[in-house]
């Protein structure tokens, strides 16, 4: 008898698995003995329903009929041809499970992360080889979901096993070395071991220059991480002092988006650069949040700065068409800047208010 339980509003079926004496499956996630399967593809296991949901969710909707040519033994998968053939579909795999759990993790979905992040690294090892620098995205992966889970012990594991491949691999390249670092300084920063963090942070931000630019969006977020650490030591003037040179990044970034945005809305027909898509503003937003509370608490506070953050997250949510959000920290930074004699910023802040409130009364072609 079929049990079909209720995945999200799915209707994936499992069905309990009957197998010859002596024959025994594994489950997907855990590798313990299966009792159930996928009644889809019917050469996926599990275990019990819960990890069959879990598995679900995560990546098998994804993913469930390509992996039957995959998982079938025929004759032609036996000779060089099909094995050829069936390893082109796993690095196709490779890629969906990446995309996949990149996603996830960018939405905080830690958990849901973990099934697509494994099944990579399994396809990877099955391509590649163990310890093989092509693991690495994979290890990186599956860190950064059990580091949102506060598995600190796995996370630690995985990436020693990360940055062993790397380190026998000199043609490594300098994208890998930053995710690497960024990993290593993250876990450290959990661990409290902040000079540790300190040393790959300043890898981390190294590697991201040398790969991305010095003003590259990457390398804001290494020093927003480094200054997060330099704060947790009590250290708050370099903090500070860090949080000021990245709000006059951002604001360049922003800048150039909103007066794009804004030639965009006086005529429709110009083409519209992309803005940040949701995971990449909310990084963003909690970033110049936390800079903004910062400045805001401090006895020292300066109202430039606060003037500069806050319109720099004035525009971010006007981009985003949220207006509410958008006029609330314009009119925090228009009451900052107001308190300096001719502050270069009042009149374009001044600008961004009133096409928020135009735009909450009457939308414009193209907001969202």
């Amino acid at each position: 008898m079929e049990t079909e339980p209720q995945v999200l509003g799915t209707t994936a079926k499992i069905i309990p698995l009957a197998l010859p004496k002596g024959e025994e499956k594994l489950c997907e996630l855990c590798q313990r003995s299966a009792n159930l399967q996928c009644s889809e593809c019917r050469v996926t296991f599990y275990c019990d329903i819960e990890h069959q949901q879990a598995d679900w969710v995560g990546i098998h909707e994804r993913i469930c009929p390509l992996l039957v040519p995959i998982r079938t033994v025929t004759l032609l998968s036996l000779q060089r041809a099909g094995r050829i053939e069936t390893q082109l579909r796993k690095t196709e795999l490779i890629e969906i499970c990446k995309t996949v759990a990149e996603g996830k993790l960018a939405e905080g979905k830690h958990l849901e992360a973990l099934p697509a992040a494994r099944f990579c690294l399994r396809c990877s090892i099955d391509v590649h080889g163990p310890s093989t620098l092509q693991l690495v995205p994979a290890y990186l992966l599956l860190a950064e979901a059990n580091m949102g889970l506060r598995n600190l012990a796995l996370v630690s594991e995985l990436l020693s096993q990360a940055e062993w491949a790397v380190l026998k691999s000199p043609e490594c390249g300098h994208a890998v070395h930053q995710r690497l670092h960024r990993s290593l300084g993250r876990l450290h920063t959990a661990t409290g071991n902040l000079e540790a963090a300190l040393f790959h942070f300043a890898n981390d931000i190294y590697f991201s220059s040398e790969e991305y630019g010095l003003d590259s969006t990457v390398t804001c977020s290494g020093y927003f991480l480094i200054a997060d650490v330099f704060a947790k030591q009590g250290k708050m003037s370099i903090a500070r002092s860090l949080y000021s040179t990245l709000a006059h990044t951002w604001h360049g970034h922003l800048t150039k988006l909103y007066e794009t945005h804004v030639q965009y809305l006086q005529n429709p027909g110009l083409l519209l650069e992309p803005s940040y898509d949701k995971a990449h503003q909310a990084e963003v937003d909690e970033m110049l949040r936390a800079m903004l509370d910062v400045e805001q608490r401090d006895s020292r506070k300066e109202s430039s700065r606060i003037a500069r953050m806050a319109h720099c997250l004035a525009m971010l949510w006007f981009l985003a068409g949220d207006y509410p959000k958008a006029l609330g920290f314009g009119i925090t930074a228009l009451q900052a800047s107001q308190l300096i004699p001719n502050h270069d910023l009042t009149e374009t802040i001044q600008s961004l208010l009133q096409l928020v409130q135009s735009a909450q009364t009457e939308p414009h072609p193209g907001s969202h």
